[in-house]
């Protein structure tokens, strides 16, 4: 019961929090730009079964690898990348608290 609570309530409202903190003049924009993270779930679409509720994201799909991982991480560093990079981050901190209720 708690698992999607802790998934989804990462995956939407810890941008919205960032959002609004860390860019207050544009949050709508910030928000909207992170939530694009999203997009990189269309990599469980290669998967068969495309939904398993036991199965971790981290290191299954392609765009969730640990050589995935490292280039979000630094899409950080340029200020062009940030916000993107900042969605793909949270988003993949999101799988790995996903993941954390499955042990």
């Amino acid at each position: 019961m708690l698992q999607p609570i802790a998934h989804y309530g990462c995956h939407f409202l810890l941008p919205l929090a960032v959002a609004l903190i860390a860019y207050k003049q544009h949050w709508k924009r910030a928000y909207l730009i992170m939530i694009a993270g999203m997009l990189i779930d269309l990599d469980h679409l290669l998967a068969t079964p495309i939904f398993s509720p036991n199965r971790c994201s981290i290191n299954f799909h392609p765009l969730h690898t640990y050589y995935a991982i490292i280039l979000y991480v630094l899409l950080l560093i340029p200020k062009k990348t940030r916000l993107i990079a900042l969605g793909l981050v949270i988003h993949i901190i999101s799988d790995v608290v996903d993941c954390s209720f499955m042990v």
